[in-house]
């Protein structure tokens, strides 16, 4: 008997705490993007399952997702040692077992959580050097990034899924807010797919299939407005990809006109393959462009669309501003080929809604200057393509002209000589 009122009261807590715990995730606010906009969920009833769940029915999705820089945002120390060969190094004066979490570490640059949950900002035997703190990937070197600063993590609404304000991931005082999936997963983009799940899925069952701009833009951009391009010290700061795309000719489109939204576009240690995501080449939509620039000087030396129309020019991790080059490209497109347009405006803390051609001809020609751009811009689609057919077409004219004689020269010139001949002797 007293075993069954025991077993009776431990239900009855059993059923409390679960309707607690419900009341608790049902309470639970979770926001997404620059602008911490409320997640919207598929179904009121939806909670967050992880992106393993998504792989057992969606294995060609979820093998792309592996393969972009998306799952890769946030990551244990052994994660970003497994994708990184060699390993990145620590900062001087600590090892892995130092950190809690490697923010990214994948293409562009690595920061990293110490076991509290604080960005390191001090490095050096003694941790009392102020910087040296974030790692770049291209140059194999050490950074500053709020050196010296006491600096909690409050990234985790663009680098996590399922992110909340409320409290502190695994009780780190060092970071702010809390999360269901570290890094950028499935239901990021789909919503939490719980319902999707539990019901066998289907599609538009408890998922969502957002196709807008709008959704990507959530966290590829920055600042308070949208249409604003923040820039600093010469180039157009990172992930201001939706803010490009708003000022650009393209933004009656969406981003997944052009890209795969499951595949990487940048070569990185997970994707060998440059350009993977892109579904439509500049000559799926602009033929007559294409038309004019096959065969032309400039396609010959291999430049392509990309490089004068999206330069790279904003700045993640390396940058050369005096050689206007980043290490992200815009998504601006547009190109003003007046000699005189500034592509910041006088601030220096925005970029203006173009390309100028500092950015689009002298990150390669970088001895020459606007002037001398401006020269060629707007006939460089078909450059020395016309001059050097015409020149094919009236050689030969020209040739003939100056070194043959005329057809047939020499055979008058003997028949006249007969005649002349012959009337000599008849006389």
């Amino acid at each position: 008997m007293k075993n069954i009122k025991r077993i009776g009261f431990l239900l009855v807590l059993a059923m409390i705490f679960s309707a607690a715990t419900q009341q608790v995730y049902a309470e639970k606010t979770y926001v997404i993007g620059e602008h911490m906009a409320p997640v919207t969920k598929p179904d009121p009833a939806s909670t967050y399952v992880g992106s393993e769940k998504c792989k057992i029915c969606h294995s060609d999705k979820y093998n792309d997702w592996r393969t972009s820089g998306h799952p890769y945002k946030l990551n244990t120390p052994a994660e970003a040692q497994a994708f990184n060969s060699p390993a990145i190094p620590a900062p001087e004066g600590y090892t892995y077992n130092d950190f809690y979490l490697v923010i990214g570490g994948w293409t562009w640059k690595a920061r990293f959580l110490d076991n509290n949950g604080y960005i390191i900002t001090k490095t050096g035997p003694g941790k009392d050097i102020n910087g040296s703190n974030q790692y770049l990937l291209a140059t194999k070197k050490w950074a500053d990034y709020s050196a010296g600063q006491t600096k909690k993590f409050d990234c985790g609404n663009c680098h996590t899924t399922g992110y909340s304000l409320t409290g502190s991931q695994d009780n780190k005082p060092g970071i702010v807010g809390t999360w269901e999936e570290k890094s950028v997963g499935c239901e990021a983009c789909h919503g939490p797919g719980s319902v999707h799940v539990a019901k066998g899925g289907g599609k538009g069952v408890g998922i969502l299939k957002n196709d807008s701009a709008a959704l990507c833009g959530a966290c590829h951009t920055r600042g308070a407005d949208d249409t604003k391009i923040m820039s600093k010290d010469g180039f157009i700061e990172h992930h201001e990809q939706y803010p490009e795309f708003l000022n650009s000719p393209h933004k009656e489109l969406s981003c997944v006109s052009c890209h795969d939204p499951h595949k990487g576009t940048r070569v990185g240690q997970t994707n060998p393959t440059a350009g993977a995501s892109i579904k439509a080449q500049c000559s799926t939509c602009h033929p007559k462009q294409n038309n004019d620039f096959t065969g032309s000087t400039m396609q010959k030396a291999g430049i392509k669309c990309t490089d004068c129309h999206m330069p790279a020019a904003g700045k993640s991790a390396v940058g050369d501003a005096a050689s206007f080059k980043g290490d992200v490209k815009t998504h601006i497109f547009k190109i003003n080929t007046d000699i005189n347009a500034k592509f910041f405006d006088d601030t220096g803390k925005f970029a203006n809604g173009y390309v100028t051609l500092d950015r689009a001809c002298l990150n390669c020609h970088n001895d020459k200057d606007k002037a001398w751009a401006g020269q060629y811009a707007k006939g460089i689609h078909k450059f020395v393509k016309a001059e050097t057919t015409a020149t094919q077409s009236e050689t030969p004219v020209s040739t003939s002209v100056s070194t043959q004689k005329a057809p047939g020269f020499e055979l008058l010139f003997a028949i006249g000589a007969l005649l002349i001949v012959a009337l000599a002797r008849r006389r």
